[in-house]
């Protein structure tokens, strides 16, 4: 199997997802895809004609983002339509990650020479849920079979389990808003970020706009649980609060501890960010310097009631694949779609917070779903670098119980 260089990555700022009032709400998600597209053919060089594949993912690919938004991505950059042909994945929040990891799957096998992964998530002008069914897209016998609950009462659940306290996920909140201050700050995410214009290519935003720095466990402490509500809620033709089925499968559980809250899940947000990956042949001939390479990837399952636990089965499959030990991993991404995930795989490989999310996650910045996995590979080579360091690895949790990994390597 050959090498899957990463030659660049780029994304757009985090915007708040928030219709009129987010920086980005004013910028259709096609443009956005279509910005960081042509970022990379800026900063490299490369000629569109020879991309042979855009894979982007989207989680709701619905109204603005209905069709194949990979494709339109390619169109609204201005690209020669006979260029590079576009595919739109679906992995929930592991979608951007997963474009990535099959972008690189193409060149690894030997059948794809240059090809862009990344991903897309309006979510001021698409909101989550737009595309309706619910994750088990309303069919009864599955309810029956798996009586999947939202993420948040997942979350929750799992904290619950853990014995994780309000105190623990808000001090773990807290902590990734002051990474993500001092990250800020000293303008560690600046080699990756693109500003995005408008139609008139005023720029409208250049940094992330999510970030809430200089909140404290006792400030945090006072906003109300965000998913407590929702634990009692009843669905029509149901006997069973949302709470009642995820303890019916976990019958261990007395009561789900509500302590999720907006300020320790992740943020909603818009964004989207792309992946140049080329084979070495590619790259020589082209005079494109590598930044990295994909050592391994993988997915895993896990049960879908408590559904947020596979990134630890994620992560002990990636290794395996890589012939590598958790002490060969010098820096980690664990994606914070809520505090208790992240703080569940720290507890599981035993790791150092010290070298996970050093620079802040998504409780700070927020997670446009199908960007995020993206934006995570070019955080983990961008400070792979700023520290000289070799090995990173970048996880995260998806609805429906499965998990996702990549481990990539700095050229």
């Amino acid at each position: 199997m050959g090498d899957a260089w990463i030659i660049d990555a780029v994304r757009t700022p985090r915007g708040k997802g928030k219709k009129d009032t987010g920086s980005l709400s004013g910028v259709h998600p096609q443009q956005l895809l279509a910005q960081t597209l042509n970022a990379l053919r800026d900063r490299n060089g490369f000629d569109p004609a020879d991309v042979e594949d855009v894979v982007a993912g989207c989680v709701s690919a619905v109204g603005e983002q209905a069709a194949c938004i990979a494709r339109n991505g390619v169109l609204a950059a201005g690209w020669d339509p006979r260029t590079a042909s576009g595919v739109t994945l679906n992995r929930f929040c592991g979608s951007g990650q997963q474009a990535v990891n099959f972008a690189a799957m193409g060149v690894m096998s030997g059948q794809q020479d240059l090809v862009i992964g990344g991903g897309v998530e309006s979510m001021s002008r698409v909101p989550m849920g737009a595309a309706g069914g619910g994750l088990d897209g309303k069919d009864p016998q599955l309810a029956a079979l798996h009586p999947l609950v939202p993420q948040g009462i997942s979350a929750d659940l799992i904290a619950t389990i853990e014995g994780f306290g309000r105190e623990d996920v808000d001090a773990f909140a807290a902590e990734s808003q002051r990474r993500c201050e001092i990250a800020q700050k000293e303008g560690r995410f600046d080699k990756s970020l693109i500003p995005v214009k408008d139609a008139a290519g005023q720029i409208v935003l250049d940094r992330d706009e999510h970030p809430r720095p200089g909140g404290s466990v006792e400030s945090l402490g006072k906003l109300p649980p965000s998913f407590e509500g929702l634990g009692g809620y009843v669905q029509e033709g149901d006997t069973r609060s949302m709470d009642e089925k995820a303890k019916s499968v976990y019958p261990q559980v007395a009561g789900i501890k509500h302590i999720h809250t907006a300020a320790n899940s992740s943020g909603i947000v818009d964004g989207a960010a792309a992946v140049l990956l080329a084979s070495p042949e590619y790259a020589k001939a082209h005079g494109l310097k590598p930044r990295a390479r994909i050592i391994a990837t993988a997915t895993a399952a896990d049960e879908p009631v408590i559904m947020l636990t596979a990134p630890t089965p994620a992560t002990q499959k990636c290794l395996r694949k890589a012939g590598m030990e958790i002490g060969d991993i010098e820096l980690f991404e664990i994606n914070e779609a809520f505090a208790a995930i992240p703080m569940k795989v720290m507890k599981d490989l035993d790791l150092d917070h010290d070298r996970i999310n050093v620079n802040g996650g998504a409780i700070a910045l927020g997670h446009p779903l199908g960007a995020t996995g993206a934006m995570l590979i070019g955080t983990v080579i961008d400070e792979l670098e700023r520290r000289d360091k070799t090995v990173g690895l970048v996880t995260m949790c998806i609805g429906g119980g499965m998990g996702i990994a990549s481990i990539v390597e700095r050229i």
